[in-house]
Formats: C-alpha cells, structure tokens, sequence
C-alpha cells in the first residue's frame, strides 16, 4: 500500500514525527521491533526532539535538498 502511494519501505525510509521532525529510521512492512504499529504509523523515539511520537513516512519528492540531507544525519537507534 505505502510504495504504490509514493512512500518507501522495507529499509531506511525517511519519517516524520508529530513535532514535524524529520529522521531516517528502518521501515519493514508487517513487523515492529522498536515500534508500536498503528496500521499506517508507528510509535517510537524520536532522535531529533528525544521523544516519543506518532511517526509517518514521507515521500521523497515532496522533500527539499535540505531536508533529505537532514533526514539522512539524524537516524534513530538501530535494532537492539
């Protein structure tokens, strides 16, 4: 459903949470290991803000230059 509306999965996709931050975090389909699922969100830590927060994943294409390079700096932590 994510990839024919534009969005990427299954590896490193760009999210956003609540507060509008934007990171890098992994995204596989179907599974949770650091995230709550809530069908197309998840809860998880937020790098950026240090928080918790509902996280979506958002296209590339509607991102800046700027914003890939900051979301490709801030990752969250990887699979414990």
């Amino acid at each position: 459903m994510l990839r024919s509306r534009g969005y990427g999965f299954g590896g490193n996709v760009i999210v956003r949470c609540r507060d509008g931050h934007l990171f890098t975090t992994i995204w596989i389909p179907a599974a949770s290991v650091k995230s709550v699922r809530l069908g197309p969100w998840r809860v998880q830590r937020c790098p950026v803000g240090n928080h918790w927060s509902l996280v979506t994943p958002v296209k590339r294409s509607e991102l800046s230059d700027e914003e890939l390079a900051f979301a490709a700096q801030h990752r969250d932590t990887r699979v414990p």
